[in-house]
């Protein structure tokens, strides 16, 4: 099997797990495209085979999350497994909300939080915070594609709706939007409905998926190599460079002069055989998906 499963991952189960878990179901090489944090919910693609190899050349990698802000007060985590640290006053009015929102569309600066899963010195940082070992983050920039109010929910609660590039942290930014409002807050809920091109429409759960296996039918579930790069060109080989792509060699740039210096496209000989980019007069790959 070499291909996408898009997982509906449960709350309360690490990214990790689902990886675990697949992996056994399929008996081959697994691997996540961008984790979940361990309560949250929502769409997790699982990279099977080959497809482990193309993580980095996606060209969307954006994300789309429905979220529950609870302005009830900060947390150490951020999220609603944390302890209060910052009690809050008063829950904010619709409107002063609509206002903040605000600073938060464009490009944002974004300090990811200490109970993370980003590394210092080669280990974890949630796994330092634990210790009591609490790292300084740097800020760096993160988009906001688009941030919309919804309703409010009990316990001084508000529904957000977000799109956002890779790299985010939804519970940064209810932290941020309540020390911007002057109301502490944290991420009481949180479900991914879209991770670049997989949606939560299409997902599967681990139980449907475990029935397939039993049933001999989880290939049905498989998404194609190509899957999350129908973004980018195609170039589709004549037999006569089938066995140079196989073997990731380099291909004269003029099967395809309208890919610019630097331009990236898949290649298909019978089949996808990787993804490449234009160096001058050829094209070199950057990955292979067909051989071992």
């Amino acid at each position: 099997m070499n291909g996408f499963l898009n997982i509906l991952k449960p709350p309360g189960m690490s990214s990790g797990a689902v990886v675990a878990c697949v992996k056994r179901l399929t008996g081959q090489r697994t691997g996540h495209a961008g984790t979940l944090d361990p309560e949250a919910a929502g769409v997790l693609p699982v990279m099977v085979g080959r497809a482990t190899r193309l993580l980095d050349y996606f060209p969307d990698k954006s994300k789309s999350y429905v979220a529950e802000i609870a302005f009830t007060g900060a947390t150490d985590t951020q999220d609603a497994q944390g302890v209060i640290v910052e009690n809050a006053k008063r829950t904010p009015r619709r409107e002063e909300i609509e206002a903040a929102l605000d600073g938060f569309r464009g490009v944002i600066l974004q300090r990811p939080p200490a109970y993370s899963a980003l590394k210092h010195d080669g280990v974890p940082l949630y796994a330092l915070a634990r210790k009591g070992q609490m790292v300084e983050t740097q800020a760096r920039e993160t988009e906001i594609r688009s941030l919309a109010l919804g309703r409010k929910t009990e316990r001084g609660g508000y529904m957000l709706s977000i799109d956002c590039g890779g790299g985010t942290y939804i519970r940064t930014l209810c932290h941020d939007l309540g020390q911007a409002l002057d109301a502490p807050a944290h991420m009481r809920f949180l479900v991914r409905t879209r991770a670049g091109a997989f949606g939560i429409g299409s997902a599967v759960t681990l139980e449907e998926l475990t029935q397939a296996r039993e049933n001999g039918s989880m290939e049905a579930h498989l998404l194609p190599l190509d899957y999350p790069l129908k973004d980018l060109p195609a170039l589709r080989l004549s037999r006569e460079y089938w066995k140079t792509a196989k073997n990731g060699g380099k291909l004269p740039a003029m099967l395809m002069p309208e890919l610019e210096e630097g331009g990236r496209c898949r290649v298909y000989a019978d089949a996808l055989a990787g993804v490449a980019h234009r160096c001058g007069n050829v094209i070199r790959f950057d990955v292979g998906v067909m051989g071992e």
